[in-house]
This record gives structure tokens, C-alpha cells and sequence, in this order.
């Protein structure tokens, strides 16, 4: 309950600060929720968050360790360790702050991708970890695949895939693969929401009602829409956009930015998405302190787009 309960307060965490504009019994739920952390715990966590937003890794990683002797089993806490690490190149500890947050969370894709980047950094490949993680995991199996085609490994991507099941994943994924070994540039997605789109198709009538969020302002509810879709769809970028989205307007800018530089990775032509992720990734550099990064990405988008 613990796990769930901190992804809560991190997707929610402008709640803490503006908690007046939200229904009465979300708040009653809240005060509950949050007896379940002491204020210590609180406060070294949101401030660890910020740290590592501005780039003060060292800072950050005292701030989590703290957390982590408050709540040792936490593994929302293992992972922004490990993230923490990584970004301050120490990978022997971030790799190890990464494997015990996946052992908690088997099937959890950030969880697995993270720990992938991590041995990208250090050029080590899958199987100095294989025997430290639940490898026989059918969905863990399905994310490292996904993994490795974003970063563009499509050889052992495609071995990973033999092993799994035949699925609508494996199939799109198989396709994808050949698609980019071929060179061949196709767009990844059709356009978001144009006249004359084929709302029979159940990806256009995910991403209109999306569109229909994000026009109404109505973030919670995307949040819990494009987290849900980009779990069915991994290959799709504009999920990663709607979800990154949704985190800037809830009040985790932090994983917001992870998510759509995520979703960078499988965009192939879409120069309209691209830009809207630009935009989105420069608010969340901008809400979390870092105006260099957040200039960087408001300097790429394309004039008149």
C-alpha cells in the first residue's frame, strides 16, 4: 500500500500546496493517506525531487538515503536513488538502487527501463544482470524489448522477443523493428486529431479523447487515461506526450520530464508532436528550476508550429 501510496503524493504533489481547489472528500482521503508518512519523510522526499530537478545530485542522494532509512522497503524510493546516481555517473550504486526497486516491481516498465539505461552507461550488456533479476517474468520480458528497441538495439531486442509469446506487442514490435532495420521512415502515429480520422480505429478514438482533456483542462482524468493507454500501447509517442502532460498539470514535472524525453525516442516524423512534446518539456524544466534545459527545448520548436 506504501508504493502505491508514494506514486500518489508524487503524482499529486501540487495537492500538498493547493489542496483548496480540489473536491472535500479527495482532501479527507488525503489526510488519511499521508498519516501513513511522517513529516520528516515528506519533506526530505519533495525536496529531494527538487534537488535532482536543479541538478544537485549529491544533495538529492542524501535527501533519498534519508528516506530510504524512514521507509526501507519503499521502492519508489530505490528508484529515484538510482536515478539520482545515474545522473551523477556513479552506476555501480545506481545500478544497485535500480535492481532492488525492479525486485519490488517486476513488471514495472520505468522500473526496467531505468535499470537499462543504466547498464547502457556503463556498456554492460543483459546478462550480467539476468541472474539478479526475475528474468522468467513474461511481462519484465515485454518491457526489456521495449526498451531495447528505443534505444535502438534491435538485434537484442528482437531476441528478447523470441522468447515471448505471440501477442499483438510482439507482432507491432517485430514489424517496428524491421521497419527501422529496413530504413524505412515512417511516421510512428497517425496525426493527433484531424477531420476525416477513422474514429473506428480504438488509437484515434484514445487519442481524440485525450485531445478533449487536454482542451477541457481536465488533467487528473487525463493522467489516468494516457498512463492506461501507454501501458496497452508502449510503442505509441503520444501517449508518452498525453502522459507527460498530465504530470506537468498535476504536479510532477520531475517524472513528467522523464516520460517525454521517453517518448522523444520513438518519434520518427511527427515534427507537430514533436513541437507539443517540446513545449510540454520545457514547462516542466521551467516548473522544476531548470531554465537552461527549459530555453534548450523552447529554442527547438519549429517556427510557426
Amino acid at each position: 500500500m506504501k508504493k502505491a501510496l508514494l506514486v500518489w503524493m508524487v503524482m499529486g504533489a501540487s495537492f500538498l500546496v493547493h489542496y483548496d481547489t480540489y473536491a472535500q472528500e479527495e482532501q479527507e482521503s488525503a489526510d488519511v493517506y499521508l498519516e501513513e508518512y511522517t513529516d520528516e519523510f515528506q519533506e526530505n522526499f519533495f525536496e529531494a525531487l527538487k534537488q535532482k530537478g536543479i541538478q544537485n545530485y549529491d544533495r538529492a542522494v542524501d535527501l533519498f538515503l534519508k528516506c530510504k532509512q524512514l521507509e526501507p522497503n519503499n521502492s519508489v524510493v530505490d528508484y529515484e536513488l538510482a536515478k539520482a546516481y545515474m545522473l551523477d555517473k556513479k552506476y555501480v550504486q545506481a545500478q544497485e538502487y535500480a535492481i532492488e526497486a525492479l525486485l519490488s516491481e517486476p513488471t514495472d516498465y520505468w522500473y526496467l527501463d531505468n535499470l537499462m539505461t543504466i547498464l547502457e552507461k556503463q556498456g554492460s550488456p543483459i546478462e550480467t544482470i539476468k541472474q539478479k533479476i526475475p528474468y522468467g517474468n513474461k511481462k519484465l520480458q515485454q518491457n526489456m524489448a521495449v526498451s531495447l528497441f528505443k534505444m535502438k538495439k534491435y538485434g537484442e531486442a528482437s531476441k528478447v522477443l523470441d522468447d515471448i509469446e505471440n501477442s499483438q506487442l510482439k507482432s507491432e514490435l517485430n514489424r517496428k523493428i524491421n521497419d527501422s532495420l529496413q530504413q524505412d521512415r515512417k511516421p510512428e502515429i497517425a496525426p493527433v486529431v484531424e477531420s476525416g480520422t477513422d474514429l473506428n480505429d480504438p488509437l484515434a478514438k484514445l487519442k481524440a479523447g485525450m485531445e478533449q482533456l487536454i482542451a477541457a483542462s481536465e488533467f487528473k482524468k487525463l493522467l489516468s487515461d494516457s498512463q492506461e493507454a501507454l501501458d496497452a500501447y508502449p510503442l505509441q509517442p503520444y501517449f508518452y506526450y498525453a502522459y507527460g502532460t498530465g504530470l506537468n498539470n498535476t504536479g510532477n514535472p520531475n517524472k513528467g520530464v522523464e516520460v517525454l524525453e521517453s517518448g522523444l525516442d520513438y518519434l520518427l516524423e511527427d515534427d507537430s508532436l514533436k513541437n507539443r512534446i517540446y513545449r510540454q518539456l520545457a514547462d516542466a524544466y521551467s516548473k522544476i528550476g531548470n531554465t537552461q534545459k527549459a530555453n534548450e527545448y523552447l529554442n527547438k520548436i519549429n517556427s510557426g508550429l
